[in-house]
């Protein structure tokens, strides 16, 4: 497996962060590589991307979500095999740390390479650079879900 953590911070207050981050099918105006995301339920999300002519399809289940501090998933069925938590911390009335760390498994010589190379880490900095603009541009969040998904 291999890891990648970046932040960034955001000029909108916590709740507009996070709020946004909860509307998945959202997530391809922001996300390279992301074609579509398709939310099944509360805890399940069904992936569609595209990354260096490969195309993927995969679930996710989410296994821990605390309104304004974390969502964490995992992979549960489909061609990646991926888990991580995306976590918001409140710097000021104003401002929003975010920060997430993805734990993945390479496919192929290609995925390994890239990994090696940073890639994946250049991928993830860009997609929160993406984020920013994104909510700062709106100032607001769409919408959002404020549910309770508890581990286990």
């Amino acid at each position: 497996m291999s890891m990648v953590k970046e932040s960034v911070d955001v000029d909108v207050p916590l709740h507009a962060a996070y709020d946004q981050w909860t509307l998945f099918e959202e997530f391809p105006r922001f996300m390279e590589g992301v074609d579509a995301v398709t939310q099944l339920d509360d805890r399940h999300n069904h992936w569609r991307t595209s990354i260096g002519g490969v195309t993927r399809e995969f679930d996710t289940e989410i296994v821990d979500q605390l309104p304004d501090e974390r969502i964490a998933w995992r992979t549960v069925d489909g061609d990646v095999d991926q888990k991580g938590v995306v976590s918001f911390q409140r710097i000021d009335a104003a401002h929003t740390r975010v920060s997430l760390a993805i734990d993945f498994r390479p496919e192929g010589m290609a995925e390994k390479a890239g990994a090696a190379l940073g890639m994946v880490d250049r991928r993830v900095k860009g997609d929160l650079r993406r984020f920013k603009d994104f909510i700062e541009e709106r100032g607001r969040a769409e919408g959002g879900w404020r549910g309770r998904i508890s581990p286990g």
